[in-house]
């Protein structure tokens, strides 16, 4: 039983997984580098290559980051599917594990591919732009929201039944 529980997690990963290659595919494809396609009134489509981590961080780098994030997302995916063995009866802990899990190994496998993360979603407002993005960046997100939610649920729960 534990063994089918940990599959559904790791399904979900992989369903994240897929559809964030996809949605990269259709980017490539579609998309000219460094060109936006206006989709709503604060939203482009526009790809862009990251070779660094979020926010591009080290992405002025030599090239040594992009071995470095890609052992740091191994290693991190590794990690989280113990967590997910080992933490099977917290459903919201393991949805959000999964998520950031499918989200590190779409990154892992767009650094191992191109050499840079391939981000193409662009949100603005005015001139103003927060930085391009990807469907694994937003699973990492929605992913870590939800532990810490959980968390602070589980915070708060404690303490009003404490008193």
């Amino acid at each position: 039983m534990k063994s089918l529980t940990l599959l559904r997690y790791l399904a979900i990963a992989i369903i994240v997984l897929l559809l964030d290659q996809l949605s990269k595919w259709s980017a490539l494809s579609n998309l000219q580098m460094g060109v936006p396609v206006a989709v709503l009134p604060f939203m482009n489509w526009l790809l862009l290559f990251n070779p660094g981590a979020a926010f591009s961080f080290l992405a002025e780098g030599s090239g040594w980051q992009r071995w470095f994030f890609t052992i740091l997302g191994l290693g991190a995916s590794i990690y989280i599917i113990w967590l997910l063995y080992k933490s099977q009866s917290d459903k919201l802990f393991c949805i959000a594990l999964s998520l950031i899990l499918g989200g590190a190994l779409g990154n892992v496998l767009d650094r191992v591919m191109y050499g840079a993360v391939v981000d193409f979603i662009d949100l603005y407002y005015a001139n103003w732009h927060w930085p391009a993005f990807n469907i694994a960046d937003s699973a990492i997100c929605i992913g870590a929201a939800l532990i810490i939610w959980g968390e602070l649920r589980k915070s708060f729960g404690k303490s009003a039944q404490s008193h």
